[in-house]
């Protein structure tokens, strides 16, 4: 057995071996309770600013002559500003708290999520675009660092699944919203596009400064803890850490040429590409079968109850049993199967039930996946690998939708630009399959 097998089985072993006292589940069931409605308010606002241009474009496209291959250019170059500026703003986040630094984060890209209501042109689009990334680079991955600073691992995949209810709740919510809002059309001399902009960015700004009066740095720092449950809690925490750091494969030096996090990054980059792919181009997938802007905006809120059921529902059970690699290989095959559907069927109700089958495998897969590299690496190194595994992982944020307009426009035709994505899934799948082999993060039932 190799070293990376003993570590990460003893690493499950000694977890399972100390169950949480009635003090200890209770203080952190308060700590859920306090810090997870916030932040997933936060990352609504994230998500909201980032999906809305799927519907924006119905309208806007036309508007400042905006082909498929610039539209899909302009939705994935707000990764590579996101791949470019993701480390250094998760290393800053790590020096300078995450109160001061994702206040910062919010408020830079409401604002300029607010200015994407006046681009005029494919140039414009796509600068604007390109800030936006920048501003946000290093939300998501200071969030998952700063949630391991309060959350031990056997339970950080149900929370990561209740954060990441965000996703799905933003295109919930927002797409009858972002319908209704363009049905609205021209008003004080804005189109319908331009209101949907600056109508959701609002919600970014003003919760961003509430992060400043509202986001606790650490346990030690809240009031509504009792000495009894911050001791419990630290305690906790501690033993976590310890385990953590005896097993750290990662130091902060080789962040960016570590086997494992390069594996994971690998991992993460046909997830997030099919992720971005059905993101940005779901409202028009639907619109092309012959729907109205309602019936749009509607009809998209069905794949995504299916990836709330799917998030609350997986992240639970993987922490259950205490298992990683069958909860994140089932919900890629899901996937694989429902974006292979989507491509392939003709029908409007096939074209609905894949996508509703992609979205739940593609956010199942999600907090399983992102409980893992924290098992590997801790301290800056993990602020930092994770920043890593997320920057590069998103580039597939820009290659999918791109290569998806591109395809487009190229041959008429939505589902051969699928292709592309089921083929980065397969990978992930099998990249999947040789980093359990190679690091032993297998099922093990040592209750």
């Amino acid at each position: 057995m190799s070293h990376e097998t003993s570590l990460a089985s003893e690493n499950r072993s000694s977890t399972n071996a100390q169950p949480e006292n009635e003090v200890t589940k209770k203080t952190f069931n308060k700590i859920a309770l306090r810090l997870l409605p916030f932040l997933v308010l936060c990352y609504f606002a994230a998500f909201l600013d980032r999906v809305n241009v799927g519907f924006a474009a119905l309208t806007m496209r036309e508007d400042i002559g905006l082909s498929a291959t610039a539209f899909g250019l302009g939705s994935g170059i707000f990764f590579i500003s996101y791949f470019i500026f993701e480390v250094p703003s998760n290393l800053i986040l790590a020096r300078v708290g995450a109160r001061r630094w994702i206040a910062r984060i919010m408020i830079t890209w409401g604002i300029l999520s607010a200015c994407t209501a006046f681009v005029w042109d494919a140039n414009s689009f796509l600068a604007l675009r390109f800030l936006l990334g920048a501003a946000e680079a290093g939300f998501y991955p200071g969030i998952l660092y700063y949630l391991t600073q309060w959350f031990p691992n056997k339970r950080r995949a149900q929370i990561i699944g209740l954060l990441l209810l965000s996703n799905p709740l933003a295109t919930i919510i927002g797409g009858p919203v972002s319908g209704l809002i363009l049905t609205g059309g021209a008003h004080h001399g804005l189109e319908g596009w331009q209101w949907l902009f600056v109508i959701e960015a609002l919600p970014a700004v003003v919760l961003g400064i509430l992060v400043l009066f509202r986001l606790p740095e650490k346990i030690e720092d809240v009031k509504w803890l009792t000495s009894q449950e911050k001791q419990a809690a630290r305690d906790a925490l501690n033993v976590d850490l310890k385990q953590r750091e005896n097993h750290s494969r990662v130091q902060v030096s080789r962040i960016f040429f570590h086997p494992i996090v390069l594996s994971l990054a690998l991992i993460f980059l046909g997830i997030s590409m099919t992720n971005a792919t059905v993101n940005f181009w779901l409202p028009q997938l639907i619109k092309s079968a012959g729907f109205s802007f309602i019936a749009t905006g509607f009809l998209s809120v069905i794949p995504y109850i299916a990836a709330v059921i799917a998030l609350l529902w997986w992240g639970k059970r993987s922490d259950r049993h205490n298992e990683r690699v069958f909860h994140t290989i089932a919900p890629l095959i899901l996937a694989i199967a429902g974006v292979t559907l989507t491509a392939f069927s003709k029908g409007a109700l096939l074209n609905i039930v894949g996508l509703t089958m992609a979205s739940a495998g593609l956010f199942a897969v999600l907090p399983v996946f992102w409980s893992v590299p924290p098992l590997f690496m801790v301290g800056p190194a993990a602020a930092g690998g994770i920043a890593v595994i997320n920057s590069i992982g998103n580039l597939g944020g820009f290659f999918g939708p791109t290569a998806m307009g591109y395809v487009k426009d190229l041959t008429g035709d939505f589902g051969t630009g699928l292709v592309v994505n089921i083929i980065m899934l397969s990978i992930s799948l099998l990249t999947m399959l040789v980093f359990a082999a190679k690091t032993g993060l297998r099922k093990r039932n040592d209750a």
